[in-house]
């Protein structure tokens, strides 16, 4: 299996990292607080590994970015992209403001003709961008057990070999993937985070998923 590098710290890199460390992979965390995973690496033990951006980078066949959205596009320039070139890299962000959320809903830095992934694409157009993990919380991203059945992931980019390696593991995650296309349907992915978060900020209910239904 590919090694994987993490991008990112946080409750998704570190949901992620454990969801790839169960499933066989190895997995390095970059991070700029090697203190901030201590407890991850005391549970993980020799199969985790920590290290700066740019190692996780350099270590990754397979790279995930998992910060802020608000310092994606700078964690990618700390990760050096040119260890980054012809890689997938999995974009889990989204671009929330440094805002309160209004009513409940978020507020995003972006317009709906624009969207983070493409704003990461155009700046570095030589890694393979995938939008995904990005409408789903931490703790349901690897192998949730819904009642309802598997959660759908939709996922977009515009390198289809990319996207054909980020399905596989969306399913080995136990997830359902659904293919948006290329860049510009992250413009429409991306605020689901805003509609998966509206729960919670009105009603601290944050145990839920989304399903998209289809007549066979």
């Amino acid at each position: 299996m590919k090694k994987i590098g993490i991008l990112g710290s946080g409750f998704v890199g570190q949901a992620l990292g454990n969801g790839f460390l169960k499933h066989g992979y190895e997995v390095m965390l970059g991070t700029s607080k090697l203190e901030k995973l201590s407890d991850w690496k005391k549970n993980t033990g020799d199969k985790g590994l920590i290290g700066t951006f740019q190692e996780a980078a350099a270590f990754g066949e397979l790279v995930v970015l998992a910060v802020k959205g608000t310092a994606a596009l700078n964690a990618i320039q700390q990760a050096n992209p040119s260890q980054l070139a012809n890689k997938t890299v999995i974009d889990t962000t989204n671009p929330i403001a440094e805002a309160p959320p209004e009513n409940g809903v978020l507020k995003f830095f972006t317009s709906l003709d624009d969207s983070l992934l493409e704003r990461l694409q155009k700046t570095y157009p030589a890694i393979h961008f995938v939008k995904a993990f990005s409408c789903i919380g931490s703790a349901f991203m690897v192998n949730p057990n819904f009642p309802g059945g598997k959660p759908t992931m939709f996922f977009c980019g515009n390198d289809e070999t990319a996207k054909a390696e980020v399905k596989a593991i969306l399913d080995q995650f136990g997830l359902d993937p659904a293919d948006m296309g290329k860049a510009e349907s992250a413009r429409a992915i991306e605020p689901l985070c805003m509609l998966w978060c509206i729960p919670g900020f009105q009603h601290n209910e944050w145990t839920h998923a989304f399903k998209l239904l289809k007549l066979s």
